[in-house]
């Protein structure tokens, strides 16, 4: 026995209760009982997450089931209101005299995928908004990206619902399908470029090359992360000008990513005159290690060698590698410059001079 069996039997009985002449009166007795029931199930609803479900997640840590309950109590509430509604409309024959029941049905149909769709388009966006706060405070930057993608899709979620409710309605969708089709590849090969920027922007956010602030290098420019939008990425370079680079280009070159590294290794070279003493040249690679050392900048990590490495055109060179515990450019620069200075002064302090490229002349005077 379904609803419709139970409704007709229960009309039939209040009509022989109440000697009713017209079977009318009894199927509005029963719509006005139905439609006070839904609104007292409804109540209920709206009791039960407000003093046990709010309360219950009040307790827990985390916020999100705070939002969430709050978010769909109302579209809930709603829905068993609307669903009473249809129910007691549904239970009055006389109504179907003036109105098509089919018309009826579908449009009750389409209210009811559609409220269920904005219940689940409520419960992402609180996950997504969630998600995105605590993005933005881990990396200090927008979640722009993130939202687009929320709105993407909600409409893809009214989109299917739309789909579902059509083919419940026993709606023919193939004209709609072939049109549907036929316009997105036109617009597809319309704006091709465009597209392939803005989903090489959802690679860029979730597989995360870089991130704003990040010093970058791709091809010959370098320079800081400081926006990445839907279409493009926005670089401060060195010299000063910013670098527009579309998003697509991103995703296919190599990109150097200077702030994942934990330790950044120096490396640098310095020539002294070949009239510098064996002894004084052995001395070098001590007072390089004496210069650089842990102990003495806060920065370093380690020497790595220090190594007499060839007899130049000028001079005798040698290459020196050392590491740094920090990713700044600016404190690496800073460093580095200090380094130099002791470096300059312990050579003046020892008598070793510091090559340039010289040439020596022989004449020889004939008479």
């Amino acid at each position: 026995m379904d609803i419709k069996d139970i409704s007709n039997n229960i009309n039939q009985w209040i009509n022989e209760t109440f000697n009713f002449e017209n079977l009318v009166y009894g199927e509005v007795i029963w719509s006005i009982i139905l439609l006070i029931l839904f609104f007292i199930i409804g109540w209920l609803v709206s009791h039960i997450f407000e003093h046990y479900f709010l309360r219950w997640s009040k307790k827990t840590k985390t916020t999100l089931d705070d939002e969430i309950l709050k978010n769909v109590k109302r579209p809930i509430h709603v829905l068993v209101i609307f669903f009473g509604i249809y129910f007691s409309i549904n239970n009055i024959s006389l109504l179907y005299d003036y109105i098509d029941k089919n018309i009826v049905d579908t449009i009750f149909l389409l209210i009811e995928i559609f409220l269920i769709a904005y219940i689940f388009t409520r419960i992402t966006n609180v996950l997504f908004s969630w998600y995105a706060r605590r993005q933005q405070r881990i990396k200090k930057q927008s979640q722009h990206v993130l939202y687009v993608f929320r709105g993407i899709l909600n409409g893809m979620v009214y989109l299917i619902a739309f789909f579902i409710f059509m083919a419940i309605a026993g709606i023919d969708l193939t004209g709609l399908a072939i049109g549907g089709a036929a316009t997105a590849i036109v617009i597809g090969f319309a704006l091709q470029h465009v597209l392939s920027d803005f989903f090489s922007a959802f690679s860029i956010y979730f597989d995360r090359p870089f991130e704003i602030g990040d010093f970058i290098i791709i091809g010959d420019h370098s320079g800081t992360v400081t926006k990445i939008g839907m279409k493009s990425t926005r670089i401060q370079l060195l010299q000063g000008e910013e670098l527009i680079v579309p998003n697509k280009e991103l995703t296919t070159v190599s990109i150097r990513n200077f702030k994942k590294m934990s330790k950044r290794r120096v490396e640098f070279s310095f020539g002294v005159t070949y009239d510098i003493p064996l002894k004084k040249l052995r001395k070098i690679p001590d007072i390089i290690a004496s210069i650089i050392n842990p102990e003495k900048h806060e920065l370093v990590h380690k020497l790595d060698r220090v190594h007499f490495t060839e007899f130049g055109d000028f001079s005798l060179n040698f290459n020196i590698i050392y590491y740094l515990n920090t990713k700044d450019y600016a404190k690496y620069r800073d460093t580095q410059q200090e380094i130099n200075f002791q470096i300059k002064d312990a050579f003046e302090k020892e008598g070793i001079e510091m090559a340039f490229p010289t040439q020596t002349i022989h004449l020889n005077k004939s008479n």
